[in-house]
């Protein structure tokens, strides 16, 4: 039978101290990283300002030195989407993740009727081990191989079906848009493990995001029937119960403060996985706001939080002395909730604009 009640509150504020939003954190930052479950990295700055918001202290060129020696990797994961992950991480996530990402390969399944996918995954593999390369100039060597199938389909297999981590470079975010990309086990020396169980895979979930029910755990991974991951490690968990009666599953020692935990404003960058772990989102975004906060080509826009609830949507504007952070909140603001945003944000500009123009004239002096 499921346990004590927990309050939407509850939830939420469990969900923010493991998610190092109640206050910011003293951690090392790839320690953070790895509470954190990785970072969504669909663009290669908002995991920075996501630390950014959680991390006490942290500096763009602490995450750059862990990129740069391989600490942390930037690939395919859970939903099939770009995270930034440890590299221990990303070998111990991505035999469980590999379901999903074939379940995500499915949407190309039509245009590749015939085609020998071992084979193309086999020559892609040749290709990236030969040297790191970005996808356009994988599809036209693919193509001399393999004539006449759509390369574009062809490409999308390959980033599901091979494990790929993307190789840094000297943008001031540490990747290109279009980057390169390399074999995980060659760019990081290291097998990934054969095991493909989701019960290790389940815990670190809990560890990060709970408590949760199965189809929270399936909406954050992309994996489908995890009742049984859950039901494997049970006796392990606590039981709770939400305010609909559903049953929540946690570890035992995972933090849950009291619901009245002030909870400051925050800023959170797009697809931050705050606001994607979960099946139920109400804990962080009230149902009135949810569409608001998913564009019609299905980008998560930056978000702030009010009170540890998504209150609105936020923009760094114009260039140079004319920069400055534009707020769409979703209900008029208290004024010293305003204040408080404005300072917050000022000191977010700091980090998103000055420091990058800052790097770039290292840059151009060097």
């Amino acid at each position: 039978m499921p346990g004590r009640p927990l309050s939407l509150r509850a939830l939420n504020r469990a969900t923010l101290a493991r998610q190092l939003l109640l206050a910011r954190q003293r951690v090392p930052v790839l320690r953070a990283i790895e509470r954190l479950a990785g970072l969504q990295a669909q663009l290669a700055r908002p995991p920075f300002i996501g630390l950014w918001s959680r991390v006490e202290g942290f500096r763009r060129e602490e995450l750059r030195r862990l990129v740069a020696s391989r600490a942390v990797v930037r690939g395919p994961l859970m939903r099939a989407t770009l995270h930034l992950v440890t590299a221990a991480d990303f070998l111990a996530f991505r035999g469980p993740l590999q379901p999903a990402l074939d379940a995500a390969s499915r949407i190309v399944a039509d245009r590749l009727v015939n085609v020998d996918l071992a084979r193309v995954i086999a020559a892609a593999r040749a290709l990236f081990e030969e040297e790191p390369r970005t996808f356009d100039e994988l599809r036209p060597l693919l193509g001399a191989r393999f004539p006449g199938v759509d390369l574009r389909a062809l490409a999308y297999a390959v980033r599901t079906q091979l494990p790929l981590v993307q190789v840094p470079s000297e943008d001031a975010w540490a990747f290109h848009g279009s980057g390169r990309f390399a074999v995980a086990e060659a760019w990081l020396g290291e097998a990934i493990p054969d095991e493909r169980s989701p019960e290790a895979l389940a815990v670190r979930y809990l560890a990060a995001f709970g408590p949760a029910t199965a189809a929270d755990l399936q909406a954050w991974s992309g994996l489908g029937r995890l009742d049984g991951a859950l039901a494997a490690i049970r006796p392990k968990l606590r039981s709770f119960r939400d305010e609909d009666g559903r049953e929540l599953l946690d570890l035992p020692r995972a933090p849950r403060p009291p619901e009245d935990t002030p909870a400051p404003v925050r800023f959170l960058p797009e697809w931050d996985n705050l606001l994607l772990a979960h099946a139920d989102r109400r804990r962080v975004v009230a149902e009135a706001h949810r569409k608001a906060l998913t564009t019609k080509n299905l980008v998560v826009p930056p978000t702030f939080l009010v009170d540890g609830f998504a209150a609105g949507r936020w923009r760094i504007a114009g260039t140079g002395k004319r920069t400055k952070l534009e707020l769409e909140p979703f209900a008029p603001l208290p004024r010293r909730t305003r204040d408080a945003l404005e300072e917050e944000g000022e000191r977010l500009v700091g980090f998103a604009v000055n420091d990058e123009e800052a790097a770039r004239a290292r840059g151009r002096r060097g």
